[in-house]
């Protein structure tokens, strides 16, 4: 059985009573939503803003906007474009001298690109590209601790970058900043800048002298005087550099100096990265609308804005794929060389569930994009001006005896169906779904015959395949079973499959009624006016329908929790890990044959915290660690595991999370593995268990769990 035997008092250990596991406070709860909260006001006024610009705006203006674009501007900004990444890549450069290594420039690079690439376009949360860092540094031989540091030296050097240019902004052209110019005392914005330009100047007379300060418990080194300027510097000209390749492609205009468009890039930027939308997707773009309408038409700033995205963020994206699988194919190619005569350990299900998560953020951002392209087909149709570059099909398929009855039959409105359902994909993709794995790759090369066939640009049928090709290979990163195929068929089931074959029945009855008109994709015709005001919100209502659908038969099966009965203690009794805390459920692996036991802990921040490595067969343990991260996502907590030995540390690792000692002096044997930021205060809680004199851990009996 396993043993109720209670921490003495003041050991900080979770409360096996019950107290831990009480609902958060009101306020805490209320904070914890805070930034979503923010985020949604912020996506809604940028819909406002932009769905006010569009009223008035035709098609046509879109495309002028774009084709207003000199080529030399095209080329000056890409030249911008890669002088940013370059600035970039000295973040990690600079990290990894700090923590006391110093990898070659190639290896910081190819580090600092995947991860920036990632961050620019997930949002804020994901600014250090952690995942892309434990990743990669591992592979060179970097302690987690060290990548921590150099995760928290990165997001520290943005951010003295950030209070540098934004102090100097609202210092020196407080009147550029959308929004708060009208609204906000120019003195106020002022006293903003300075309080900026303070925390920069006090930083840097911090590291004059170098020292160690001891934040729970945990040492950390300041850089010194020459790297806390490097910082600055380094983050500053990136910034500078980035807002250069929006303004390389506007035209000359009067009174828009580089400074005034400095401002209002970094106030757009800032709202950006607030919402924490992918990319800072509509929110950039409304606070761009906003800010620079003073000066220039709207088509100008929506085909800046436009070819900005595919600059910055679009192209490095598709860059980073392929540079990351190809490096994960030669990692796996020189480990099957090097493991061809050892014994093999475990099954590719640990390969599997251990991988990086780049890989599939990198799938959901690409698919996403690819979604928005298809989206805005009709609007952004390829021009002649770009046929020197990328030639168009037409022409390929126009004999009557061809496919042209197919492309004049779908139209825009095919693509634009395709698109919205590769933007619902994406969610499935984010949750490593298989059957949203599946779906997308038979949606992109559907989307690229399409294409092709209607004689769109080479460019774009090209964008769909890629996309494709580099999400076919990471099948084994996409584990997780879908609600639809793992739950039992049962009216909660039944009924949103119905609704999807109604909805899929629907668009098509659909499809003849607006084939005449010119833009038919379908959002063009549910907000303009070429369809009777019945088809609109017929077609509207279903293809909100669909995606609803699709979204609750995409999500993944729900991971189930075996109670902590006398039936489960029996089963646990000969592997008891000898822990002073009582769990209060076990979660198996995807077989059965392993299962790990946890306990929740809220009293601080809702916490699902493992109990020990799993037992049972060893090729199954990793499956059981994933299902617990999965149990811990689907009840919105974050994971943790206590008193774990140093056998499956990398499998920790590849959740993102450090291993710290349990032992005061810092010895290795028994590990904390949790994120950087809560590791030090919940090792302190929980290392007073291990003071107190945990019981021997008797040997395992990995058999009974089989």
């Amino acid at each position: 059985m396993y043993p109720a035997k209670r921490p003495p008092p003041g050991h900080g250990a979770p409360d096996p009573d019950g107290k831990d596991c009480a609902k958060p406070p009101p306020l805490r709860r209320l904070a914890h939503h805070l930034p979503h909260l923010i985020g949604l006001l912020l996506l809604a006024g940028a819909i406002f803003v932009v769905q006010r610009e569009f009223r008035h705006l035709s098609f046509a203006q879109v495309r002028a906007g774009l084709t207003a674009i000199p080529r030399p501007a095209l080329l000056l900004s890409a030249g911008f474009t890669l002088l940013a990444y370059f600035i970039l890549s000295f973040y990690d450069r600079l990290a990894a001298i700090h923590v006391g290594h110093r990898l070659a420039f190639h290896r910081t690079f190819f580090a600092s690109f995947c991860s920036y690439v990632l961050s620019h376009n997930l949002g804020f949360s994901a600014l250090s590209g952690a995942a892309v860092r434990f990743r990669l540094y591992g592979n060179w031989g970097l302690a987690p601790a060290e990548i921590a540091q150099i995760i928290a030296f990165c997001s520290l050097t943005f951010v003295l970058g950030a209070c540098a240019l934004i102090g100097g902004v609202m210092l020196i052209e407080p009147g550029s900043l959308p929004i708060l110019a009208t609204h906000v005392p120019h003195l106020l914005l002022r006293a903003g800048g300075l309080l900026g330009w303070a925390v920069v100047a006090a930083y840097v007379l911090l590291s004059c002298r170098p020292r160690v300060l001891e934040i729970w418990k945990v040492r950390v080194e300041l850089p010194g005087l020459r790297m806390a300027i490097g910082q600055v510097v380094v983050a500053t000209l990136d910034v500078a550099a980035t807002a250069a390749i929006a303004f390389a492609l506007l035209p000359p205009t009067p009174g828009l100096g580089y400074p005034t468009f400095l401002a209002i890039y970094i106030a757009s930027y800032t709202a950006g990265l607030v919402a924490s939308v992918p990319g800072g997707l509509g929110v950039f773009d409304g606070a761009m609308l906003l800010g620079l309408s003073h000066w220039l038409p709207t088509p100008a700033i929506l085909g800046m804005v436009f070819v900005f995205r595919i600059f910055y963020y679009i192209v490095p994206l598709f860059i980073a794929g392929i540079l990351f699988a190809g490096h994960e194919v030669l990692l796996r190619g020189r480990g099957l060389v090097a493991s061809r005569d050892a014994v093999p350990i475990g099954t590719t299900l640990s390969l599997r569930q251990s991988e990086a998560d780049f890989s599939v953020i990198v799938a959901v951002g690409a698919v996403s994009l690819c979604g928005a392209m298809l989206l805005a087909l009709g609007v952004l149709d390829p021009t002649s001006d770009l046929d020197a570059f990328i030639p168009p099909a037409t022409g390929l398929f126009d004999h009557p005896s061809g496919f042209a009855w197919v492309t004049a039959m779908a139209g825009d409105y095919v693509p634009s169906l395709i698109g919205a359902g590769l933007m619902g994909m994406a969610i499935g993709l984010s949750n490593r779904v298989t059957l949203a794995w599946g779906t997308t790759i038979v949606l992109l090369c559907l989307a690229a015959l399409l294409t092709f066939l209607r004689g769109t640009m080479l460019l774009v049928p090209g964008a769909l395949l890629l996309t494709a090709l580099l999400l076919a290979p990471f099948r084994r990163s996409y584990y997780r079973h879908a609600r639809v195929l793992s739950e039992p068929f049962a009216p909660g089931t039944a009924l949103p499959l119905l609704l999807l074959v109604g909805c899929v029945l629907t668009l098509g009855r659909l499809e003849p009624h607006l084939r005449e008109i010119d833009a038919n994709s379908w959002w063009a015709v549910v907000i303009g006016d070429d369809a009777s005001n019945r088809t609109r919100l017929a077609l509207g209502c279903a293809v909100l329908l669909m995606l609803l659908t699709l979204w609750r038969l995409i999500l993944p099966g729900r991971i189930a929790v075996l109670p902590w009965d006398e039936a489960l203690q029996e089963r646990y009794a000969d592997n008891d890990p000898g822990s002073p805390i009582p769990p209060e459920g076990a979660v198996a692996s995807e077989t059965g044959r392993a299962m790990i036991a946890f306990r929740r802990v809220d009293r601080q921040s809702p916490l699902l915290l493992g109990l020990g490595d799993p037992v049972g067969v060893a090729s199954d343990r990793s499956s059981a660690i994933w299902r617990l991260r999965d149990l811990a996502s689907q009840e919105g907590r974050d994971v943790a595991f206590w008193n774990v030995g140093p056998e499956l540390l990398d499998v920790y690792s590849s959740l993102g999370l450090i291993a710290w000692p349990l032992a005061a002096d810092g010895t290795a044997g028994r590990y904390l593995c949790s994120t950087a930021e809560s590791g030090p205060a919940l090792l302190i809680r929980l290392r007073g268990l291990q003071e107190a004199g945990r019981p021997t851990p008797s040997p395992r009996n990995d058999a009974a769990i089989a």
